[in-house]
């Protein structure tokens, strides 16, 4: 029991990290859009090429913060409930490394977007792996 209370920290810290990551990608999307800073983030061109593709980015950052969500939790029951925190956070962070595959795979342009999506969580995977 001790040697897995240690590993706590191995997973949740990428974890977490990862979950901070879909965040900022969901203000972004949802939020930010419009913004000239984010529109060249995401190479849009034009104010009224955000505009079109508002709804889009909206629905889509919320993806990234219920995924966030997710894996938070996960993160805060790691503690309490370890069975429970590992199930959230292993089922998160493994739709985030299959969603970072996916746009990888869908423009090798992505690669670096895929990276930063896809790193943490798959850091934290690797570690709750190498724990049991």
């Amino acid at each position: 029991m001790a040697a897995a209370a240690a590993a706590v920290p191995l997973i949740a810290v990428p974890a977490a990290l990862a979950a901070c990551v879909h965040v900022y990608i969901f203000v972004l999307e949802s939020l930010r859009i419009t913004d000239p800073a984010t529109m060249k983030v995401f190479g849009i061109a034009s104010r009224e090429e955000a505009e079109i593709i508002r709804p889009w980015a909206y629905n889509q950052g919320w993806y990234n913060l219920l995924l966030a969500l997710q894996v938070g939790v996960g993160v805060v029951c790691l503690w309490a409930a370890p069975t429970v925190g590992s199930t959230l956070v292993v089922a998160g962070c493994a739709f985030m490394v299959a969603a970072a595959l996916v746009l990888v795979t869908s423009d090798r342009a992505k690669l670096r977007a895929a990276t930063v999506q896809g790193a943490l969580p798959l850091l934290a995977l690797l570690a709750w792996a190498l724990t049991r």
